[in-house]
């Protein structure tokens, strides 16, 4: 059971640095203005749920899907930013017509449910938190933990127990958002909602930058 533990907290803390569910909080209180408060929690929980599914399917079937259909990670990281960066674009540059308005500010509590964006996978799950370095990370990971010296059977457990427990921690942190959302008021939301905007236009453009220096540093040096 030590062992356990020891693989648990490893995997944790390798894995939530990069997964960040505090920025994914962020970004759902500027995506989720509009929504009610059983709708943001069914966000929420889907988000979580569709987490642990892309980690779990990243873990086992990741190099083989990405063998597959001849993805690499440097595209996964340029595709990624590129979706990122149009997200941010139209957080910080709203653009709604005044007609809009009075029809959001008009409509029913079952007209709001079911024109409610969906959320939960893009961008909430992908690729705020299993974004492409998180998927990465998993994936090169993979090998290293099947060819570890540790017991078969926490090489089988340990990583479900892991990314169950990103899942949950995503999900306590969403939870939080209806809080902090009724905290800071309308304006505040809309303020956040600009501040990251900005900041997913400059993650997403980092994603490429990456993604582009990963391509460069393939190629064979000049003679």
């Amino acid at each position: 059971m030590r062992q356990l533990f020891e693989v648990l907290g490893l995997g944790l803390v390798v894995l939530l640095p990069l997964a960040n569910p505090l920025t994914t909080v962020a970004l759902m209180l500027g995506l989720s203005g509009n929504m009610t408060t059983q709708e943001r929690n069914q966000q929420s929980l889907m988000a979580s749920v569709y987490v642990f599914i892309i980690m779990m399917v990243a873990y086992y079937a990741g190099q083989v899907v990405m063998n597959t259909f001849g993805i690499s990670i440097p595209g996964l990281r340029i595709a990624g930013g590129l979706i990122v960066t149009f997200i941010g674009f139209r957080m910080l540059f709203p653009q709604p017509h005044v007609e809009e308005r009075i029809l959001i500010e008009n409509k029913t509590a079952e007209m709001k449910k079911q024109d409610s964006p969906n959320i939960a996978f893009v961008p909430l799950a992908m690729p705020s938190t299993a974004g492409p370095g998180t998927i990465a990370m998993i994936i090169s990971s993979a090998s290293t933990v099947k060819s570890s010296d540790y017991p078969h059977w926490i090489i089988i457990v340990a990583p479900v127990m892991i990314f169950f427990l990103v899942g949950l921690i995503l999900w306590i942190s969403l939870r939080s958002s209806g809080a902090i959302m009724r905290l800071v008021g309308k304006s505040g939301i809309e303020a956040i909602s600009r501040l990251m905007g900005f900041l997913l236009v400059c993650m997403g453009v980092q994603f490429v930058i990456n993604g582009i220096i990963e391509i460069i540093k393939t190629f064979p040096p000049a003679a």
